[in-house]
């Protein structure tokens, strides 16, 4: 597979379109239907989540955090690309995002301007920066923010120009399952991390806490999807997705560790999929 693709990390990438779709279906069950911007909306997730996979790698290869790896390759800690490289591929990304949020921005509200710079200094600083704050423990927060909150709402406020609540719940629901997938990770990488002074939260909450968190974010995800469904009937789709999330839940709960976790983030990106996937096409269908 191309190197550039490996570093673009594709299995995370549903992390930035589930809540776009989501953020979607609300905006045409209140009678939007700006096909334009919503497809733009899911260039500036992607161009985001690509832009930070690439300013990841970049960061920690420089600091030579990625140097002991279980999990996928990096391109700038293997040798696979150079520190430079990496960084062109995350500032391009960033910039493809930026040019296109502006031409929403141009097209709706200009205070989308102040929410795409944050959006891009967020995702740089996160391991960027002489005190990433991805370091200190608050790496949930932002993928939360920016990864639930603000692509779902963002997508609906950029197709009605207004944002009902259902927009807000669903982004809560896509923000537990993104940060379900960066707690998989970080508690993968626990070990590593607690050498070279990484202090994620799950480095923070040790491992047993970690694994609480993670089936704590699973439920809250569904739960958030429930208060929906007492509006619009369509959203209890989404339960059709709970047997998809038992086999990630099983598996963190017995312990799984190391490489085991691998497989275990997959799974979680599965449960993302099948959230998103069974939202949309209950809302669309029955609202």
């Amino acid at each position: 597979m191309n190197r550039w693709i490996i570093g673009s990390r594709p299995r995370t990438l549903p992390a930035a379109v589930v809540p776009v779709a989501m953020g979607a279906v609300v905006a045409v069950g209140e009678g939007g239907a700006v096909w334009l911007r919503v497809v733009a909306a899911a260039v500036v997730s992607l161009a985001l989540q690509v832009g930070v996979n690439f300013a990841n790698d970049y960061s920690d290869g420089v600091r030579g955090t990625d140097d002991v790896r279980v999990g996928p390759v990096r391109l700038v800690a293997s040798g696979l690309a150079s520190s430079r490289s990496v960084k062109a591929a995350a500032f391009g990304a960033f910039g493809v995002a930026a040019v296109v949020g502006l031409i929403l921005a141009l097209a709706t509200s200009w205070w989308l301007i102040a929410v795409g710079v944050a959006s891009i200094l967020a995702g740089w600083f996160y391991t960027g920066g002489p005190k990433p704050y991805g370091y200190l423990g608050l790496g949930e927060i932002f993928v939360f923010t920016f990864f639930g909150l603000v692509a779902t709402v963002g997508t609906t406020y950029v197709v009605l120009e207004r944002i009902p609540w259902e927009s807000w719940a669903l982004g809560c629901s896509a923000g537990f399952l993104a940060c379900a997938l960066l707690v998989t990770n970080n508690l993968r990488d626990i070990p590593n991390d607690s050498l070279v002074g990484k202090r994620t939260l799950a480095v923070r909450l040790g491992d047993r806490r970690s694994r609480t968190l993670f089936g704590a974010l699973i439920i809250a995800t569904f739960v958030a999807v429930a208060v929906v469904a007492l509006a619009r009937p369509g959203a209890w789709c989404a339960m059709a997705a709970i047997p998809v999330a038992r086999r990630p839940l099983v598996a963190v709960r017995r312990g799984a560790a190391g490489r085991d976790l691998i497989a275990v983030l997959g799974d979680t990106g599965r449960v993302q999929l099948a959230v998103g996937a069974t939202v949309v096409i209950g809302l669309a269908i029955f609202s």
